[in-house]
């Protein structure tokens, strides 16, 4: 199974149920009924049980953001800085199975791939924060 490729849909449903409104469960089925994305050598149980957890966890996620915050509100973050936040936070505080420096790790590296640069250091500094709260 590709862990990062798993990731990276993870991140990009997340948006997506953010956007949308969606349920985890709903977002989950769309994209299992999406015949154009390949869903080969992919973690499928990762991705259900990481949306699940978001979504339960998100007044958790967003407050753990919040409290790391110096002079930003959390609706002033980008939608995808801030669903990149809310997996990587989630791994950190709800998933036994990941080592937290791998989990800001590849927030880190989703970053540089579906945000912009500048966001790199804010989206560290955050996860750096939250992880030495926990």
């Amino acid at each position: 199974m590709n862990r990062k490729k798993s990731r990276e849909y993870l991140l990009q449903l997340t948006y997506q149920m953010d956007i949308t409104g969606d349920t985890a469960l709903e977002t989950f089925e769309n994209f299992i009924g999406n015949e154009d994305i390949s869903k080969e050598n992919i973690d499928l149980e990762y991705i259900k049980q990481g949306l699940i957890a978001i979504g339960e966890q998100k007044e958790k996620i967003d407050k753990a953001i919040e409290e790391q915050l110096v002079n930003w509100k959390l609706n002033r973050i980008s939608k995808v800085n801030l669903a990149i936040l809310r997996l990587a936070i989630n791994e950190l505080m709800f998933v036994n199975d990941i080592p937290e420096r791998v989990s800001i790790n590849e927030a880190i590296e989703l970053c540089k791939k579906f945000s912009d640069n500048k966001s790199v250091s804010f989206i560290n500094g955050v996860l750096d924060k939250v992880y030495k709260s926990i």
